[in-house]
């Protein structure tokens, strides 16, 4: 016969068991910076936070941060790459996405893998990053693979300490606490910075990138933090590194006195299409506005007659590469025309098919992952090296020399154009079901020369 008695606290495990009328006890103490197993109940709706942050809940919604959970292209690939892996170790990343695009539900315990039934994910887990996930952070484990370490209250009777930028708030529903690190990049790296799970290759690293830019600067007054232009963003504002980032003034409650600054919290990024899949067509102009801001391209046509054409593209607004993030998927590509004086085509590059996938030969700057043997996959749950990284890198640039067939005659127009997707369309034509739809496509620069 078998009898066990447990009890728990917050520093002290005791295990008495008795098996055969013998008793041992056992004592299992912990340190106070072990992390209690935190409950689905003591998060805050962001519902409850609108009452009132209406103006931040409304810049909010509609974010790629509350729709990364529901992201139907992210929901979509995530699932076809797990599909018919069978190496645990690939099984294990593909599994794992969840880690950033349902925070709270991986912390309380459901779902904890892609492949688990997300329908019955928790409504508060559903809402991707959201208010009491952020601000319940009260410091960082890992630099990378969600490495927040939340403690939050215990729901709205006891909602806690919500960690935010001001240091003499005093709000009526929870209590309040400066955080220096909710201003800092190292908060957003936690979640944009990403390592395979098994093999530690960085799948994502845009937080690396901006940690080796110029916009890491030494000088406090000279250094751009994440939050410098992600959080100074609204609309019509793109707050880029080639533009003004003015401050926003405003109030952070509905009540409270205006302040010089309250962080915006529109968080669009780059994505042109999947706030408007939910109704809300202004962040994807915001995405637009962004782009369009972030790099310059020039046509150097000097050494035409050798049948050469440079053309440079400068990474002048983002603070970190570009493309980033998951950098194999997305596509930023060259496309190039030459078109005589009768308007003629006789030479061009980057040109879409009819399926909407750009031709293999075309300048497309992008990482290319690889199996461990030097063979390039389309799956990152398979990657265990980077085969090459041609992205332009903060306030640099990258020259790219076309090779001509023939000598343009004199007077064709060169035209160069820097385009960008937030998917390719290749991975999207693989994955069965309803067809996705055409994605935009943004021209982030353009120039022409006459020869």
């Amino acid at each position: 016969m078998r009898i066990t008695i447990l009890y728990n606290n917050k520093y002290l495990n005791i295990f008495l068991s008795v098996v055969s009328g013998i008793a041992t006890l056992f004592v299992v103490t912990f340190t106070s910076s072990a992390q209690e197993a935190i409950h689905i109940d003591q998060f805050i709706s962001s519902d409850t936070c609108k009452d009132c942050h209406s103006e931040i809940f409304d810049q909010w919604e509609n974010s790629m941060h509350y729709l990364s959970h529901k992201d139907p292209v992210y929901s979509r690939i995530s699932q076809f790459l797990r599909k018919g892996l069978t190496d645990q170790n690939h099984i294990k990343e593909a599994e794992s996405c969840v880690k950033c695009h349902t925070p709270i539900g991986v912390e309380t315990g459901f779902p904890k893998k892609v492949s688990d039934d997300l329908s019955k994910t928790p409504k508060i887990a559903t809402f991707g990053v959201q208010c009491d996930y952020c601000h319940s952070a009260k410091t960082i484990k890992q630099m990378y693979n969600n490495g927040l370490v939340i403690q939050p209250g215990n729901g709205e009777d006891d909602p806690g300490i919500k960690y935010g930028p001001f240091d003499d708030a005093v709000p009526d529903f929870h209590e309040a606490e400066f955080s220096k690190m909710h201003t800092e990049s190292k908060f957003c790296g936690t979640c944009h910075d990403v390592k395979h799970v098994v093999f530690g290759t960085g799948l994502e690293t845009t937080y690396t990138e901006w940690k080796q830019s110029p916009y890491n600067a030494a000088d406090p007054e000279k250094k751009i933090n994440c939050q410098g232009c992600h959080m100074y963003q609204k609309p019509e504002i793109p707050a880029t590194g080639s533009t003004i980032r003015p401050e926003n003034p405003g109030t952070a409650t509905d009540y409270s006195d205006e302040r010089p600054h309250i962080f915006t919290h529109y968080f669009v990024g780059a994505n042109t299409v999947v706030p408007a899949q939910f109704g809300d067509k202004s962040k994807g102009k915001m995405a637009i506005e962004r782009l369009k801001n972030a790099a310059t391209i020039s046509v150097d046509t000097s050494k035409i007659n050798q049948k050469k054409l440079n053309i440079t593209v400068t990474n002048t607004g983002a603070g970190h590469s570009i493309p980033t993030g998951v950098a194999d998927l997305r596509q930023v590509w060259l496309e190039v025309t030459i078109k005589d004086k009768n308007n003629k085509t006789g030479f061009q590059t980057g040109i879409l098919n009819s399926r909407h996938e750009l031709p293999e030969d075309s300048v497309i700057f992008r990482t290319v992952f690889g199996d461990g043997n030097g063979n390039a996959i389309i799956n990152l749950a398979k990657a265990k090296e980077v085969l090459s990284d041609n992205r332009i890198k903060a306030k640099q640039s990258v020259t790219e020399t076309i090779d001509l067939p023939e000598i343009p005659e004199k007077g064709s127009m060169v035209t160069a154009r820097l385009l960008y997707r937030s998917m390719s369309r290749k991975i999207l034509n693989m994955i069965p079901g309803k067809p996705f739809e055409t994605q935009p496509i943004v021209e982030m620069a353009m120039k022409q020369n006459q020869i």
